[in-house]
């Protein structure tokens, strides 16, 4: 029996008793195991396992009978802009929670790009009391590697950290001065603290607006070279090499760039990479009519450059899949191609695109929630991301082979700029459980 044709699951109503996953289709990514079995949930943590069978449940107990469907961890997202503070008819937390737990994200990573930026603890403080009084799922701010995103002065790392900050970046801006870098990852490395840095030489991108190349040249558009990407990720490697901090690189697009982060992984470096699902599953030419919802920041590269970024990840070298969710509303898109802002919308839309990878065999369904959940838990030092006892009950209960067309209006982030909008998409998310609580069904429509 396909999967779409199988009934929708029974949905405990609160998670106060035990709850029992039971009739589901596994995928743990740490075993690399998939197939039939249960799970017992107690107090928002997985307490037992059982592959084949049910584990015994204690009394009162509810059960949820998962259909047949796969039980999946939830997604970890490392890198999603929201609007709050500063930009909320854009995004707030609220909204992207609610989007998030439609898409099987139930954590997920802000970025500091907001109004005032994330650059000192009172505003972390204010986010992470914002984000426990208003989202229905795990979020977590980073901070401003420098102060005002300026590139010139670091923040205070350590009082970032200590007010919760779970890892640091610029967002979408570069750090364009080697010292700074530098001197940020020394005070990361003696606070085991996480830089993720956008790769981007904004004197090399210029006035470029897409991937350099023929198809910029007989669209009459700016390009912007590999090479603006590949200088930056070079020069942190070396200086990684030098202060041996920790470097996550947070969005590479190109095959050079996989090969500079397989050298530094060779050398033994501290370093890991993340790639967003519009440079695995898009190029270029999705740019096409000059369609603004494709115009992102990296840019849709070239179709060689897109296939070897998933042989990378096929072949375990990149870490993390994130969704670069970064909504944008009518007024900086419905604009000429060269005068739009860069972004896209995807925090619920990260899992059905990634499937597509799945559906034509480029990657297990084990591996691809490696990379959508455990790696980046993992990376994060966050108690979650595995079907496995003792791992936060943070779980998906998603139908692999449903096939629908994106209709951007159905969307619950405030923005609606989707690249995959009219696309024809196969995997649907049922249902959402954040510490064993259902905070997302299929049927029910949340308003932001």
């Amino acid at each position: 029996m396909k999967l779409q044709a199988a009934r929708q699951p029974d949905l405990p109503s609160s998670p106060a008793n035990p709850v029992v996953f039971a009739n589901a289709r596994l995928v743990d990514p740490q075993s690399g195991r998939e197939g039939p079995g249960a799970v017992l949930v107690q107090d928002g943590v997985i307490a037992a396992v059982e592959w084949g069978a049910a584990p015994s449940a204690p009394d009162g107990a509810e059960l949820v009978d998962c259909a047949g469907l796969v039980l999946a961890p939830g997604l970890v997202d490392m890198r999603a802009f929201v609007g709050e503070p500063g930009a909320e008819h854009r995004e707030t937390l609220k909204s992207a929670s609610h989007a998030a737990a439609a898409g099987g994200v139930t954590t997920l990573v802000s970025m500091p790009d907001t109004n005032p930026v994330v650059d000192d603890p009172a505003i972390v403080d204010f986010l992470l009391r914002r984000a426990r009084d208003t989202a229905i799922i795990n979020i977590h701010p980073a901070a401003a590697i420098t102060k005002g995103l300026a590139g010139r002065e670091m923040t205070e790392l350590g009082l970032l950290r200590e007010a919760g900050a779970i890892a640091f970046t610029d967002g979408a801006r570069g750090v364009a001065s080697a010292a700074v870098m530098r001197r940020a990852l020394t005070y990361a490395r003696d606070l085991d603290a996480l830089l993720m840095p956008h790769l981007e030489d904004e004197s090399l991108v210029g006035s470029g607006v897409m991937n350099e190349g023929e198809l910029a040249s007989r669209l009459g558009l700016g390009g912007i070279p590999r090479e603006a990407e590949t200088l930056i990720l070079e020069r942190d490697l070396r200086l990684v090499r030098l202060t041996g901090g920790r470097y996550h690189a947070a969005t590479i697009s190109c095959a050079d760039s996989v090969e500079l982060i397989r050298r530094a992984k060779e050398a033994g470096l501290r370093v890991t990479c993340g790639v967003s699902v519009n440079n695995l599953t898009l190029n270029e030419n999705d740019v096409g009519g000059y369609r603004t919802f494709c115009k992102l920041s990296p840019p849709l590269r070239h179709e060689d450059d897109r296939q070897a970024v998933i042989r990378a990840l096929s072949d375990g070298l990149i870490d993390v899949v994130v969704s670069d969710h970064n909504p944008q509303d009518v007024e900086t898109k419905r604009l000429p191609f060269a005068e739009a802002a860069d972004g896209a919308v995807g925090l619920e839309t990260l899992l059905s695109a990634s499937l597509r990878l799945h559906h034509e065999g480029a990657i297990g369904l084990p591996a691809l929630f490696s990379v959508l959940s455990m790696r980046p838990a993992d990376i994060l030092g966050l108690p979650t991301g595995r079907i496995a006892p003792g791992s936060a009950a943070d779980l998906i209960l998603v139908d692999v082979e449903r096939p629908y067309i994106l209709d951007k209006r159905n969307l619950r982030s405030r923005s609606k700029n989707s690249p995959f909008d009219e696309a024809r998409l196969e995997g649907k998310v049922v249902a959402t459980y954040v510490a064993g609580r259902c905070v997302y069904r299929e049927d029910d429509r949340v308003s932001a």
